[in-house]
């Protein structure tokens, strides 16, 4: 069972649940340049980073809590650049102190609410942190609409290394792969919408339906079909 809503503290990000029953189908979860603060029922609070390929869970019956970021955010609540947790799940005592862990961490274990006292958590950190880099946005809005990274670095006023370096710090990669990303979950929701895969790959800006399923299989790890069914 998963299900999300939008968070109401912090912009852009949502709130989500699951409880995988033993037995189930692998999760997939694709690479979509969020960060996440999740908390388990096994192994407590966690943090997973941006992927770059998918990560596949095995169901056991364990119960998660999760907050996910929207691309760029992550960083300015863990305190440290992205492309140091990318591909990664780590303890979140290993970016905050063990005390305030521990403490953060039986609090969320006896609440009746869990997922918002890791939103408020979160709020606070932004708050007091100034809140995320204000270009994230205007890269993922930029990268996400079609549009090159040498004009998305123009536009910003800044070089194309320039942006690369931005871009791992607040991403977890550079500013080519988010947009390989970010088109590639355009093109899965419109697969999972129905509409037929050389439409998808037309929409989407990929050169053809084999360039759009090698990229789909590169990024997933299956070929589109396996995302739909």
């Amino acid at each position: 069972m998963y299900r999300e809503t939008t968070s109401a503290l912090v912009r852009g990000a949502v709130l989500w649940w699951s409880t995988a029953t033993p037995g189930a189908a692998p999760v997939r979860v694709l690479p979509d340049g969020c960060m996440d603060l999740i908390w388990s029922e096994r192994h407590g609070l966690l943090v997973a980073g941006p992927d770059t390929t998918a990560q596949v869970g095995t169901a056991t019956g364990e119960r998660y809590v999760g907050l996910r970021f929207p691309p760029g955010t992550g960083p300015a609540v863990f305190g440290l650049p992205a492309y140091e947790l990318r591909d990664q799940r780590v303890p979140l005592t290993a970016l905050w102190s063990d005390s305030r862990t521990r403490e953060l961490d039986e609090r969320v274990a006896y609440a009746d609410r869990p997922e918002r006292l890791l939103e408020s958590v979160a709020a606070a950190r932004l708050g007091d942190g100034g809140g995320p880099d204000p270009i994230a946005r205007t890269v993922v809005a930029r990268l996400d609409a079609g549009d090159d990274v040498a004009g998305t670095a123009a536009d910003l006023g800044l070089g194309p290394r320039q942006l690369h370096r931005r871009s791992r710090a607040l991403f977890g990669y550079g500013p080519k792969t988010l947009a390989r990303i970010l088109r590639m979950q355009r093109a899965v929701a419109l697969l999972r919408a129905g509409v037929p895969a050389a439409d998808t790959a037309v929409r989407t800006g990929y050169a053809d339906q084999p360039h759009l399923s090698r990229e789909i299989r590169a990024l997933t790890g299956v070929p589109p079909r396996d995302l739909i069914t």
